[in-house]
Parts: C-alpha cells; sequence; structure tokens
C-alpha cells in the first residue's frame, strides 16, 4: 500500500560469519555504501553497528536503513544489476540477514 505522505523504509540487518575478516566485512560496507549513487530512487542512506548493551541483538552487527522515493524505486532496486553484484559480494560472509520494509508514520 503506497502511502505518499510517509516514507519508504528498507532495513537490512547483517550477521557475517565467524570466518569473515575485518577486512571482508569493511569491503560489503563500502558496497553497500556505493548503491545509492548507482540505483536511482534511493533517497537516503545511513548504516551502523549494533551498540545496544540489551544483548537482543541475536548475532546481527550491522543495520543498513535504505530510504525509496516509493514502492516503484523499492521494486527496481531489488533487481537491479548493481544490488545483485553487491549480493555476490556479500553472500560467502552472510551467516543470516533480516529485512524489514515499512511505510514511516509518526
Amino acid at each position: 500500500m503506497n502511502e505518499p505522505d510517509s516514507l519508504l523504509r528498507h532495513v537490512v540487518l547483517f550477521k557475517f560469519k565467524d570466518s569473515s575478516s575485518e577486512a571482508d566485512i569493511k569491503e560489503i560496507v563500502d558496497a553497500f555504501r556505493a548503491l545509492p549513487d548507482q540505483i536511482d530512487g534511493i533517497t537516503g542512506f545511513e548504516w551502523g553497528t549494533n551498540v545496544s548493551p540489551e544483548g537482543l541483538g541475536d548475532g546481527f552487527t550491522h543495520c543498513f536503513f535504505v530510504t525509496f522515493r516509493d514502492e516503484r524505486s523499492r521494486d527496481e532496486y531489488l533487481p537491479h544489476p548493481d544490488h545483485k553484484t553487491f549480493g555476490e559480494i556479500l553472500g560467502p560472509h552472510l551467516d543470516k540477514v533480516l529485512v524489514v520494509d515499512y511505510w514511516a508514520r509518526q
């Protein structure tokens, strides 16, 4: 359901394999950070690592927050060749992923 007065958010959390090095993870982060410049329709991007003291992260360490102009932009992003290339970089190091899309409300 398109909600034109809201923002479409795409939240992605990664848990990496224990065998993934810091250099591997940096390459993944850098590749994800490049996507807004490669794919039209992304209007916002931020990321960070889990610093919660609650201990409820279930091993997820990295969170990426992508904002899309609309559903069409998100739907074009998913099969986009640059997104697929990112997936090839990520794949060998990914243990688990969690994705949630939602319309932001105030």
